[in-house]
């Protein structure tokens, strides 16, 4: 049985939902998301939370639903944010525009281009932050920057 799905997701003051058929839509001050949720899976928008329940052959997906509909109402009020460090000699990442600019060893620089939705900075030479209402999005954009040099294992540099 998943714990998980028994947890009513609460909606915040600054949010808004807004719930037609299977689509959960969420507003709120970082922007709006919304989210499919599979057939079979039952949700009832109550006061200031969403109830989920589920058929007994669907309850694992009942709490991957939930979660999901809690990091969209999370991702549209607070939002996400994820800091890279680079390490290594010679190493500097800089904003130009909405363009990242990475030095990472090799002969020429590398252009990373900020997607729609994702906010880019760079406060230091050696130090990259990530932000952005869509969870998953955010942690693709991190998971593509670190591919260019991913951290060398024995000692993470």
């Amino acid at each position: 049985m998943s714990r998980i799905a028994n947890k009513p997701v609460e909606i915040p003051s600054g949010a808004e939902i807004s719930v037609s058929g299977q689509t959960i839509t969420c507003k709120g001050s970082k922007g709006t998301m919304s989210l499919d949720v599979v057939m079979g899976v039952n949700f009832k928008h109550e006061d200031n939370a969403i109830v989920f329940t589920s058929e007994a052959h669907n309850i694992p997906i009942t709490g991957t639903m939930r979660s999901l509909t809690q990091n969209i109402v999370t991702g549209v009020t607070e939002g996400f944010e994820k800091k890279l460090i680079l390490v290594g000699v010679g190493y500097r990442a800089q904003m130009k525009g909405s363009e990242l600019v990475l030095s990472l060893g090799f002969s020429h620089p590398i252009n990373y281009p900020a997607p729609e939705g994702i906010t880019i900075a760079a406060p230091s030479q050696t130090e990259i932050v990530v932000t952005g209402c869509d969870k998953q999005k955010v942690g693709q954009v991190c998971a593509e920057i670190r591919a260019y040099r991913p951290p060398e294992p024995y000692k993470g540099k």
